[in-house]
């Protein structure tokens, strides 16, 4: 009985922190940027778009570079190699739209392990503007892109992102996609933002130079196998901020495989737990897995009917998710409620999986998820999880440290 009490109390906490989660969400995507907090006179911009073999979609979402609603921007294309099949897209771009300033970069400059950086390098170096925009080649710029992410830079602002919303989904595993990438990791996003500790997402990402220059420039990024894991960890260790863009930009997705999906799921999270294990520990409890199971096991030991009991939870838990979806005009379906439940039910094998191995396959590349250890530097966590390491030193008498952890 005592168990089943545990039980019922993991279960009730779980849904707590699930809808106060949803609740954050849905007041941050109710937002809209100010015309006012863009700096006057808009400043000019560089666009930097890595480009990297065929996506789904990619000449709509290159395409869209060009039709930016933004008085002063320049876009620069960057390509690893001269055979790549995504050049003569490039190229027909950049010719059937003279009237913008626009280039196609080849070369690779090895500075690390990530070749999205090293293909990066190039770019970066020839951008002629202060304010640089990096966007992967999958994602779709809105019109008000560049005024969207620029309303969000405050005085405190180290780096300004927007996280991929799927869209266009073609089949039922894309629509997985959706699930992982919309209600899930948007929203807890929004949450780590609200909460003082917001993170990077590298598929959009606004940085200023002169700031990256005085971090050590852009090979500080190849600290880590991903760069916006390192980007986070820069932007922490100048003393400033993480903002999230109020209405974020889409990554239409078309047909996916289940092997893309859980292979793109598992890199994600073996390149967390590399480059923030102690805020990884905690993801085994994200979703409506292991709830369900406790609930099912309270509601045994109560004499309750188990099947009632979850399916009521189930819908409670993933029709909360559906209600931010539609508050936030993000993918709403009914196939997205079962790729919901898929998703929550993946979500330990998940985190497991991500403990039990290194390597992943990005683009054709393969890599390993790790982060190179300067021994000079101290390990960078937010406060609240500062706070917790130090009450866990407390606690070990036998342990003694020379001078804190900062």
């Amino acid at each position: 009985m005592v168990l089943a009490y545990w039980a019922a109390g993991f279960c009730a906490v779980a849904t707590s922190i699930q809808l106060a989660s949803i609740g954050v969400a849905w007041v941050r995507c109710g937002r809209r940027t100010s015309p006012s907090a863009m700096p006057n006179p808009a400043p000019p911009v560089t666009l930097l778009r890595p480009v990297c073999g065929l996506e789904p979609f990619v000449r709509e979402t290159l395409g869209s570079s060009f039709r930016l609603n933004y008085a002063q921007y320049e876009i620069i294309f960057c390509v690893a190699r001269a055979d790549d099949p995504a050049v003569p897209i490039v190229a027909r771009l950049i010719d059937a739209n003279p009237q913008m300033p626009a280039r196609l970069l080849i070369g690779d400059q090895r500075i690390g392990a990530n070749p999205k950086l090293n293909n990066l390098l190039k770019g970066w170096e020839a951008a002629r503007h202060q304010w640089i925009v990096i966007a992967d080649s999958n994602v779709l710029m809105a019109r008000d892109s560049l005024q969207r992410l620029l309303g969000r830079w405050r005085d405190d602002t180290g780096i300004v992102c927007s996280m991929p919303l799927g869209s266009r989904p073609g089949n039922f595993w894309a629509e997985l996609e959706c699930a992982f990438l919309n209600t899930l990791q948007a929203r807890f996003q929004y949450v780590s933002e609200a909460l003082g500790f917001g993170f990077a997402q590298g598929k959009t990402m606004l940085f200023r130079r002169d700031l990256v220059e005085r971090a050590g420039g852009i090979g500080a990024l190849a600290a880590e196998t991903a760069e916006d894991a390192a980007t986070t960890k820069m932007v922490r260790a100048l003393g400033r901020r993480v903002h999230l863009v109020d209405h974020p930009f889409d990554q239409p997705l078309g047909r996916r495989r289940a092997a893309e999906v859980w292979a793109r799921q598992l890199r994600w999270a073996r390149l967390r737990r590399a480059s923030f294990p102690l805020l990884f520990l905690p993801e085994i409890l994200v979703g409506g897995a292991m709830p369900s199971l406790a609930l099912g096991l309270a509601a045994t030991e109560y004499g309750v009917g188990v099947t009632g009991a979850v399916a009521l939870f189930l819908l409670t838990w993933s029709g909360a998710e559906a209600a931010l979806a539609w508050r936030a005009g993000w993918r709403l379906s009914p196939r997205l409620m079962a790729a919901l439940v898929v998703r929550d039910l993946l979500l330990p094998v998940l985190w497991v999986a991500a403990w039990i191995g290194d390597g992943f396959v990005w683009h054709g590349n393969g890599m390993r998820a790790q982060r190179r250890i300067d021994p000079t530097q101290r390990p960078e966590f937010p406060d609240m999880t500062r706070r917790c390491y130090r009450i866990m030193l407390a606690a070990l008498p036998t342990r003694k440290h020379s001078e804190p952890i900062r």
